[in-house]
């Protein structure tokens, strides 16, 4: 009888937990196939439809390009990774790998010698090396995603500033070249981030061209600021547009467009105060001015 109510008991807590796992991937498989839907439609407005070599890539190649976005599977991934996250130096890599999975497997190795010694039972050292498993795995793919999105938030915000010097640079007669290199050095000390995204513009610039290399530039910080740098110059470079005051009207245009998303959320401000002010304040107030008289009550 013990024996079936300890199996009870287990089956218990990992129905739930299957039914969860179920339930996550149902969703997740439906929102993929809603999202793939929804970019076809978006395309058959333009004219443009998936080619048969894309509508026939199998499925591990998807899975592999799902876990990918998730995992860092190579050391050209982790090297990516890194440089999308700010940082550069190369010689941190190769350590990601072993730091990872040696992690891994001691702890996995400790779990079990707790286990062996306070007699743990099977479904909570199973709960814990999953828990351990998805920290070593994913908590640094994690991490590097949270530093990328920062970088680009960064970039996009000190966009500005970097269009006024670059127009500074070319109203004295350089080139944007030449703007950019200028401007790669002398901001390292200040910020080498954006000292980092224009040293490897031109160093792409002189391979294969200057506009290949802003669009490989939006592709790295694919920003709405970024975005409207590169297609505005882009454009001034195809038709000639005077560069200077392209740059001044775009860095304005952007001081504007941060301006109206600040007031945006000051705006908000004062609806998300007010769950806290309600929580807080009104119902303490309300428990005080209605106590003396229920405790009145009570005692009569």
């Amino acid at each position: 009888m013990e024996a079936l109510g300890v199996a009870i008991q287990s089956s218990s807590i990992i129905v739930p937990v299957l039914m969860m796992l179920v339930f996550f991937g149902v969703f997740a498989l439906f929102y993929s196939i809603y999202l793939k839907a929804a970019r076809q439609n978006q395309l058959s407005r333009f004219g443009l439809q998936y080619s048969k070599k894309q509508q026939a890539q199998s499925l591990v190649e998807k899975f592999n390009l799902a876990m990918g976005k998730v995992l860092s599977l190579s050391e050209t991934d982790i090297h990516e990774k890194m440089v999308a996250a700010g940082i550069y130096d190369v010689k941190y890599v190769k350590w990601l790998f072993p730091i990872k999975y040696g992690a891994l497997l001691l702890g996995g190795l400790l779990l079990a010698f707790y286990a062996y010694q306070v007699q743990l039972s099977f479904n909570k050292l199973m709960f814990y090396s999953c828990i351990w498993l998805v920290l070593c795995l994913l908590a640094p793919d994690w991490y590097l995603t949270w530093r990328r999105k920062s970088l680009q938030r960064k970039l996009s915000d000190r966009l500005p500033y970097l269009l006024d010097l670059m127009g500074v640079c070319v109203q004295t007669g350089m080139t944007i070249e030449a703007s950019m290199g200028y401007l790669a050095k002398e901001m390292v000390g200040f910020d080498k981030d954006i000292a980092y995204m224009l040293n490897k513009t031109n160093e792409r610039a002189k391979l294969v061209g200057l506009e290949r290399s802003l669009e490989e530039l939006y592709a790295r910080v694919p920003t709405p600021e970024i975005r409207s740098f590169v297609m505005t110059l882009t454009q001034s470079l195809q038709y000639g547009s005077s560069i200077y005051t392209v740059l001044t009207t775009l860095a304005v245009d952007i001081r504007n467009i941060q301006m109206l998303g600040l007031e945006e959320k000051i705006g908000k401000l004062s609806a998300k105060m007010s769950i806290p002010l309600i929580l807080l304040i009104m119902l303490p107030i309300v428990i005080l001015i209605t106590a003396p008289g229920i405790m009145r009550l009570m005692a009569s």
